[in-house]
């Protein structure tokens, strides 16, 4: 099958053609993990954007379904060097083209993914579209120009949940509020493993209906897009900081330091992969961390005297970790979940929030 990815600044490349037939929209941005794909496609935050890998060959151990982050795949289409059609893994249970296929989604390979990679570091995260069953590279410079910006769309809006549901921790270590911006299984199940039982609610559950489940904790999770989209998570922080304690993870960080009087803003190409260095800067080590964001908080906006910055990225100096020097407010920018990615943090993070619930549940007995 024929296939096409033109960028909004005018560049087209060809090659072949994956999944289905089509048409497909979306920011184009890179990811430099050797493996995960899987949990990456499927990871909400990578809606509204084509997926591009740098490693060269993706899909040679298969798609199993196991390490899924969601239902479905939720990158708008996949970029690769070189699409392994017959993976060797005894957990296989399909190909990577038959799992874009059986999603209805469109992808392309055979292009220089190298080339596209450098041009993203270089000229900064580009609209792009791929056409797949076509090689009219005009047309699809056209469609990547015609589509809207990445921040005006209501992305978060496509991927929460519909309806509140509960998944229980294995002892009661404690009753969690998840506000879903699109999370990842990954951190239901981190704090599942904790005895943290977690009811998860749409992103635009308002403050009075998450107090109704008496939670010991709130934690706002990941998401796609522009974290200034997100009003109602904005609202919910502002209204009940210093109520109970709340976390955030990626847009849940960005939306905490919005909340608490910050901005943020779009970054050139983002940070994606699983290995991106982490400073911690009370500890004075350095973690090697799992990421997935386009927007980062600007430490100038942080009102020091009430705010301390506890991480920052080790190779741009961006904001990683926040705490509030007097309420119970803790987040992160990456992924402590680590999947895909190291464990450096997935202890240090949830074990965190397990422990500063456990002591609020003490202090209110």
């Amino acid at each position: 099958m024929k296939a096409v990815l033109g960028l909004e600044d005018g560049t087209f490349v060809k090659g072949e053609g994956l999944g289905v037939e089509g048409i497909v929209q979306g920011e184009l941005v890179f990811t430099t993990q050797y493996t995960g794909y899987e949990e990456a496609l499927t990871d909400p935050s990578y809606r509204g954007q084509i997926l591009l890998f740098t490693y060269p060959l993706i899909g040679n151990y298969g798609v199993s379904g196991e390490t899924f982050q969601s239902e479905h795949m939720q990158a708008e289409g996949l970029v690769v060097r070189e699409a392994c059609d017959h993976p060797s893994h005894h957990k296989s249970r399909r190909s990577i083209y038959e799992f874009l296929r059986d999603e209805g989604k469109s992808g392309i390979m055979g292009v220089d993914t190298r080339m596209l990679t450098i041009k993203t570091r270089e000229h900064g995260t580009m609209k792009a579209a791929i056409i797949a069953g076509s090689d009219d590279g005009e047309e699809a410079v056209r469609l990547a120009r015609e589509q809207p910006d990445i921040g005006s769309l209501d992305l978060v809006g496509r991927v929460t949940c519909k309806q509140p549901y509960r998944v229980n921790g294995n002892k009661n270590g404690g009753s969690m509020v998840l506000m879903d911006f699109g999370v990842k299984r990954n951190i239901i199940k981190s704090l599942n493993n904790r005895g943290i039982n977690v009811t998860i609610v749409p992103a635009t559950t308002p403050a009075k209906d998450i107090m109704n489940y008496e939670p010991d904790a709130i934690l706002l999770s990941n998401g796609p897009g522009d974290p200034q989209q997100a009003v109602n998570g904005i609202s919910v922080v502002k209204e009940l900081a210093g109520q109970l304690p709340i976390f955030g993870i990626c847009l849940g960080h960005q939306i905490i330091s919005l909340a608490l009087g910050g901005n943020t803003y779009k970054m050139k190409f983002g940070h994606r992969g699983a290995n991106q260095p982490v400073k911690d800067l009370k500890r004075g080590i350095v973690h090697i961390t799992s990421q997935n964001h386009g927007y980062a908080v600007d430490e100038s906006s942080i009102d020091g005297k009430e705010v301390s910055i506890t991480q920052k990225n080790a190779n741009d100096g961006t904001v990683e970790g926040l705490e509030h020097k007097y309420l119970e407010i803790m987040s992160v920018q990456y992924h402590p979940e680590a999947h895909p990615g190291p464990l450096d943090t997935e202890k240090i993070f949830f074990d965190r929030v397990a422990e500063k619930m456990k002591k609020i549940k003490v202090a209110v007995k």
